[in-house]
């Protein structure tokens, strides 16, 4: 443990390395960086290398499954898709009627602070925004996934170079902690916070301009105007990736009684068990060991699968299950299952009439999630439109799995990243998913322009009877 003098030399001498590369890189063109960014995805999606990267991730967090990890990788793909075309570098936007011209300037160095369950494709996304605005990263990884976070950002820092450009544009942290977490922070030009919901309170407590995911805890409504056995599949698929990893992922169904029996039974035929009272009890004690003084999750089953669930729960589920469900008439505060849980267990509910339903999905996102996202299976556009319009919420996903929708995919127009901005509502800056545009300054050059100053009648008529 490094006292405060040694943390500070040794966070101070990570910025000098990444302040010394970004100084390199600062007048690079656009189609320099766009080659760059191309270079990390191509080179860290070749089928070795995610095999080595993977393998490192899941030897040392134990989290998730390793075949939701090689999707997550394939995530940087969608990203440079994403991005290859977003103009960061000198003129960026023209306005000629308003005489405005904007230019695309570096941040400097940003701050990453990162995940244990994405330390494959957390990195190496934040380093292509970065390094597409001309930036320079300082990543302090989680401390459970810190030797696999490293070893992704070495491999970065090894395409950076292979490619002539200064390796140390991707710097990271050894051994980190909170103390030196804090560190990092100070002496960033801007941070990124993808965690859970301390880390993101540190960063935007820093006195730095921050990003940072609020706490997630998707809510899906699912109405009787859907294919209940395709709907069903989506649902259980989308819960069921990487062991319900992502922030993101389902955590209660609020299901119209007009096809309810049918759904639960389309939900078995796809891995799902459905626990009774008594399973139930056991399995809040489980997830939550200190209901209703403390509301953490037992850290143990966080993102296992769900026969780890079962174990720890001490409950029996049939072979192959993939999620554990149950269901539940309350919501809100007054039950812990309306909260995110982050392993393989979902809520389940009825309603009879669709105000019922946003009700819920209402509660609950009070309780837990506001600003993060909810969905809707429904061909009905104006229930769309009034969940939309609703729900404190930054996303809604129509028709699609929370899991590949929210954070964008080839399947989603949401652009792609690991980081989801979630609005005043979550506490956050900004309500967008982050991606590239977010990692630069913008410097406006004005022009002279001459505008007709309107009457009062002309101003006021069409707005003030």
């Amino acid at each position: 443990m490094l006292n405060q003098n040694e943390l500070m030399e040794y966070v101070q001498g990570l910025y000098e390395r990444a302040r010394k590369a970004q100084s390199q890189i600062e007048n690079y063109s656009q189609k320099q960086v766009n080659r760059l960014v191309a270079a990390i995805s191509k080179e860290l999606t070749q089928q070795d290398v995610m095999d080595v990267i993977i393998n490192k991730v899941f030897d040392e967090t134990e989290m998730g499954d390793i075949q939701s990890k090689y999707t997550k990788l394939l995530k940087t793909k969608i990203t440079l898709w994403d991005i290859k075309d977003v103009k960061t570098v000198g003129i960026i936007e023209e306005l000629p009627a308003r005489g405005l011209i904007k230019i695309g300037r570096p941040v400097g160095v940003v701050a990453a602070l990162t995940p244990s369950t994405q330390p494959e494709v957390t990195p190496a996304i934040m380093a292509m925004f970065a390094i597409k605005g001309r930036n320079a990263m300082v990543v302090s990884p989680h401390p459970k996934s810190k030797n696999s976070t490293k070893f992704v950002c070495e491999l970065i820092s090894d395409v950076l170079e292979k490619y002539g450009a200064p390796r140390d544009l991707i710097v990271c942290a050894e051994n980190p902690t909170i103390p030196m977490s804090q560190e990092i922070m100070k002496y960033a030009d801007l941070i990124i916070a993808t965690g859970g919901q301390p880390m993101v309170r540190a960063a935007y407590s820093s006195g730095k301009p921050a990003y940072g995911a609020g706490i997630g805890n998707a809510n899906v409504i699912v109405d009787e105007t859907i294919d209940v056995a395709a709907t069903a599949k989506t649902v259980a698929g989308s819960k069921a990736f990487d062991h319900s990893s992502g922030c993101s992922a389902e955590n209660s169904i609020i299901v119209s009684d007009k096809i309810y029996n049918q759904f639960i039974q389309e939900l078995k035929a796809n891995g799902v068990y459905i626990a009774n009272n008594k399973e139930k009890g056991l399995i809040q004690k489980a997830i939550w060991p200190e209901w209703p003084d403390n509301h953490m999750i037992n850290r143990e089953l966080i993102t296992k699968p769900a026969a780890v669930v079962a174990e720890i729960a001490g409950i029996t589920i049939p072979e192959g299950t993939k999620i554990i469900a149950v269901e539940e008439t309350e919501s809100g505060e007054k039950t812990p299952f309306a909260g995110e849980k982050l392993c393989p267990v979902f809520t389940i509910y009825k309603f009879k009439d669709f105000d019922e339903a946003v009700q819920i999905v209402k509660n609950n996102v009070a309780y837990m999630g506001e600003g993060h996202s909810c969905g809707i299976h429904s061909f009905n556009d104006e229930r769309i439109m009034e969940l939309a319009e609703t729900i404190k919420v930054c996303r809604i996903a129509v028709r699609q799995g929370m899991a590949s929708s929210n954070s964008g995919g080839w399947t989603s127009g949401n652009y792609s990243t690991t980081t989801l901005g979630g609005g005043t509502w979550g506490g956050a800056i900004t309500s967008e998913n982050i991606t590239a545009k977010h990692f630069i300054n913008t410097t406006t050059i004005s022009l002279p322009i001459s505008r007709p100053i309107p009457t009062d009648e002309e101003l006021f008529s069409d707005l003030i009877d």
